[in-house]
């Protein structure tokens, strides 16, 4: 069986936020790219899915946090692994 050359709407679809991410193989993103290419619906799609993730990554990068806030995560995970003077999951988790 070959590969195929190219993908349909709905494989697309299944792929576009790895395709966001950067996530597929080298060959998905060529076949994904050809698609947007020659489909206006999923090139809207796509061009809709990026926006929001820009804006989101914006807002994120826009948010203030407590300097110590990693530290203070750090020292709870460690608190509460088992076997390490923390807490043991009870059974029922």
């Amino acid at each position: 069986m070959h590969p195929p050359d190219r993908f349909t709407c709905e494989e697309v679809f299944a792929r576009l936020d790895d395709y966001l991410d950067r996530e597929l193989t080298a060959e998905e993103m060529r076949l994904v790219h050809a698609h947007l290419d020659t489909c206006a619906a999923c090139a809207s799609e796509h061009q809709f899915e990026a926006t929001v993730l820009t804006g989101v990554k914006d807002k994120l990068r826009r948010l203030s946090v407590p300097s110590d806030l990693m530290a203070r995560i750090s020292a709870r995970i460690a608190a509460e692994r088992p076997g390490r003077g923390g807490l043991a999951a009870s059974p029922s988790q």
